[in-house]
């Protein structure tokens, strides 16, 4: 005989406290709910409507210099502090989470022009305006101890940038040429030059640690190899690149922010043209620094705004503006993908979050459920032009709207213009130029 016996188990329906919701049965299939794409596009909307009315980007600003910042570093261990230097030569290492200076050198005369920290965060390096190379200890130093560095060492030209090793003992500075420092000694054991007069920037890469790139004043960026005697190749654009900054995740991609108000994505392998270009800045860009994951960036321009991109988007998903800020001139995102942190020419360190919208603090079960079901249903009608819509707009202040505005018609402008000489010419003689061919000279080997 066959007996049939109804079997249930309470986990599928009693609550595991008081406090929690009531678990209800559900049937999935798709005949029973025939206005499912309608509900779930009504939940999409609001969600990105809520996403915006939720983005309140700033944190908190740190302010005590007595002159614009002109350099930032991250510790290359701590989460917690960060290093700044301003143009009167004092370096100031702050707390983050308390929001507080809790160390100031007067490390050199005049403009402290890079800080760097070593790669096991016990000591840290300044170049400035005197000539200098100055190593100091991360720790301050004990009651009665007089501020000193460790280590100093007297150049022959201005230093304009400094980089450490990402596990060695050598450390590059740039100026009248590219050097490479031996932490032991005073004197360079390496030095590039290319026939340009100056630098304005160098670069370890982090994946390949003997890869260097530096930006030249005869605009181009060089790229380097501490394993051989000469420069690599280097590519000469229309006008100077400020800042370069690799990719922490992927190798062979560096990206370079430009006087031309771009910024350029390359391949080190294939420099003829840029993987992308990226735009959005009204004025030069003066700074550029990678998230952790490799996926977007962050620039800092005179437009005295911040801008973060994707990595292979042409335009930004984000811009940060305030009323009182200048000329962003330094631009740093933390280490834990949370943060980024700008310094701009009227003394102050800005804190603004990475995702404008994200919730800071410890989230329940339950919020991280709604987080993700929301992200996931954005993500799903991101297309639909009334969410693109109200996903990509952005309040711009006046002065930056308006430039965008002037600068689309002189691009219009010059469209046309270039259409209208096409259709007159003899077919051919006028070549079709991609946005990417436009901004590259040449490339030298």
């Amino acid at each position: 005989m066959k007996v049939k016996v109804l079997s249930r188990n309470p986990d599928d329906y009693v609550r595991e406290t008081t406090r929690d919701i009531h678990r209800v049965p559900r049937n999935y299939d798709p005949t029973l709910h025939p206005f499912e794409v309608p509900r779930e596009y009504t939940r999409a909307l609001n969600a990105t409507k809520l996403e915006r009315v939720f983005a309140k980007p700033f944190v908190g600003s740190l302010d005590g210099h007595r002159d614009g910042i002109n350099c930032m570093a991250k510790h290359s261990k701590s989460l917690s502090i960060l290093l700044s230097g301003a143009c009167d030569g004092e370096v100031k290492l702050w707390n983050l989470p308390k929001r507080e200076c809790f160390r100031t050198v007067q490390a050199h005369e005049g403009f402290v022009r890079g800080i760097v920290t070593r790669f096991c965060g016990t000591s840290f390096f300044t170049v400035g305006d005197d000539k200098t190379i100055k190593q100091w200890k991360m720790e301050p130093p004990g009651y009665g101890e007089q501020e000193e560095p460790l280590n100093t060492i007297l150049g022959k030209a201005v230093f304009t940038g400094i980089d450490h090793h990402q596990s060695g003992e050598t450390f590059a500075t740039c100026g009248q040429t590219v050097d490479i420092w031996d932490e032991q000694r005073t004197s360079p054991i390496r030095s590039f030059s290319w026939g340009v007069d100056s630098f304005s920037c160098v670069r370890y890469n982090p994946v390949e640690t003997e890869l260097l790139a530096s930006c030249a004043s005869d605009r181009s960026v060089v790229l380097y190899d501490m394993r051989e005697a000469t420069p690599l190749k280097k590519v000469i654009m229309k006008l100077r690149s400020n800042t370069l900054c690799w990719n922490p995740m992927e190798a062979y991609y560096f990206t370079s922010s430009n006087e031309d108000y771009n910024l350029y994505t390359y391949d080190m392998r294939y420099l003829d043209n840029p993987v992308t270009v990226h735009m959005d800045h009204v004025s030069a860009v003066l700074d550029v620094d990678y998230s952790p994951t490799g996926r977007e960036f962050v620039s800092a321009s005179f437009d005295k705004s911040v801008r973060i991109f994707p990595k292979d988007g042409g335009h930004s998903r984000e811009v940060y503006h305030t009323k009182r800020m200048q000329h962003v001139i330094c631009v740093r995102w933390s280490a834990d993908n949370k943060y980024i942190l700008s310094g701009s020419d009227e003394m102050n360190i800005r804190m603004w979050k990475a995702n404008a919208s994200e919730k800071l603090g410890v989230l329940t079960p339950r919020e991280k459920t709604t987080r993700d079901y929301n992200q996931k249903l954005r993500e799903k009608f991101q297309h639909h032009p009334h969410i693109r819509r109200i996903a990509r707009h952005r309040h711009l202040p006046h002065d930056i709207y308006k430039q965008r505005r002037e600068q689309r018609e002189m691009k219009d402008a010059r469209r046309r213009k270039e259409l209208n000489v096409r259709k007159h010419s003899k077919p051919g003689s006028v070549p079709v130029e991609t946005e990417k061919e436009k901004h590259v000279v040449t490339v030298v080997e």
